[in-house]
């Protein structure tokens, strides 16, 4: 008890960033007058609308800016989920009849996979993409399986659970050849990694502010000139038809500021976090018995550390790691709480016990080597007790 008394007094250490980040002060400063002074709607024709129509289209500049897109190529929504669905049901209801055929990988977040298995009903023939042991989809995988009757394909930029990156450019290649229609998420990897559109080739592709130190409640999807997509909100015009309903400007501003700043550290702050993630890694699997790497060992996001603790079972240890500050994740925010294994995991082929031992921990900006040699600490303490080898304290 003693230990964990001492945890307590320790430090705490968030390392959750993949399932939401910490808002920025500058970000809430830029959007502080849409909450106060500038409460305008911005499809309203006087100067108030006209202010918040004015924050909008700058905002919409910013992220054109950071994805190399034309401004008219963003639509502004309400979450990476929204985005996401909007990007494959949109686009899906606009198949004729005799191209009802969608391809999306294994592992991808729920708001992909239960966005395509909602279209089933409605004649839609939705396939998986395997993935090998490291959670990589290989694009000759994607060819073998792309149909006369192929309509659309979902990869993910990088996994939310394991972090390993995609070959998002060579499937998209394969995709225009075959002409095929390529949505990406991309909100584990825009803010982090450079995401261009035009080096990436897709058509739409999915982000979200709460992940880059941005408001939640708002993100965006892209959609290049001349990709079919039906919009599933309806009402006004907004958005040039794509998404009805009045837009969350000051969540819009915040979006924007979020990209200014995230595009402005990334230089410094990629290499800083592979580094610590790298030296994260090495000091848990030399520590920790029986501790293996989940997920590809360089080709990953910079931020993610995914290891399997055998006969730990995840959400044991979770909140044991809770109690001694440290915050953590088994997978998806969405998915905590579920008793099911892990898809992701079961999809590189762990059986059902294995893949309700994953534990995630996800790096941030304000993460220092002291925080991660603490967490050694006590993943160290509390993998060895939850196994019964840890010694008796008083």
């Amino acid at each position: 008890m003693g230990e964990r008394i001492q945890h307590h007094a320790m430090r705490t250490v968030y390392l959750d960033h993949a399932a939401t980040t910490p808002l920025d002060p500058r970000v809430r400063k830029a959007m502080e007058p849409y909450l106060k002074s500038e409460y305008g709607n911005p499809s309203s024709l006087h100067r108030w609308g006209r202010n918040a129509r004015m924050a909008i289209d700058a905002a919409r500049e910013t992220l054109a800016a950071a994805l190399h897109a034309d401004p008219a190529e963003i639509c502004f929504v309400s979450s990476g989920t929204e985005s996401c669905n909007l990007a494959i049901i949109g686009c899906a209801l606009k198949a004729p009849p005799h191209r009802r055929h969608i391809l999306v990988s294994a592992i991808e977040h729920h708001c992909v996979l239960h966005a395509a298995e909602w279209l089933i009903p409605f004649g839609y023939e939705v396939e998986l993409i395997p993935v090998d042991g490291y959670g990589q989809v290989d694009p000759d995988a994607v060819r073998e399986r792309i149909r006369d009757d192929t309509w659309l394909v979902s990869v993910m930029h990088a996994n939310n659970e394991i972090g390993t990156l995609q070959p998002v450019e060579a499937i998209a290649a394969i995709c225009r050849e075959r002409g095929v229609w390529f949505h990406v998420d991309a909100v584990q990897t825009f803010g982090v990694l450079p995401v261009d559109v035009e080096a990436m080739g897709c058509d739409l592709l999915s982000v979200s502010a709460h992940k880059i130190y941005g408001p939640k409640g708002v993100g965006a999807l892209y959609v290049r000139a001349r990709t079919p997509l039906q919009p599933l909100m309806v009402g006004g015009g907004q958005e040039r038809d794509r998404r009805a309903g009045t837009e969350h400007v000051a969540g819009i501003v915040g979006f924007a500021e979020a990209v200014r700043i995230a595009e402005a550290v990334r230089a410094v702050e990629a290499p800083r976090l592979t580094q610590l993630r790298d030296q994260f890694i090495q000091a848990v699997l030399e520590t920790v018995p029986e501790a293996t790497l989940t997920g590809h060992p360089t080709e990953r996001l910079p931020t993610n550390a995914h290891f399997r603790f055998a006969g730990v079972p995840s959400d044991s240890l979770l909140i044991a790691l809770d109690r001694a500050g440290i915050g953590a994740s088994s997978g998806a925010a969405c998915s905590a709480g579920s008793l099911e294994p892990s898809h992701v995991l079961l999809a590189l082929g762990w059986d059902e016990h294995a893949a309700q031992q994953g534990v995630r921990f996800t790096l941030g900006r304000a993460t220092t080597w002291e925080d991660l040699q603490y967490g050694v600490e006590v993943l160290a303490h509390e993998v060895a007790r939850i196994r019964g080898k840890a010694p008796v304290t008083p």
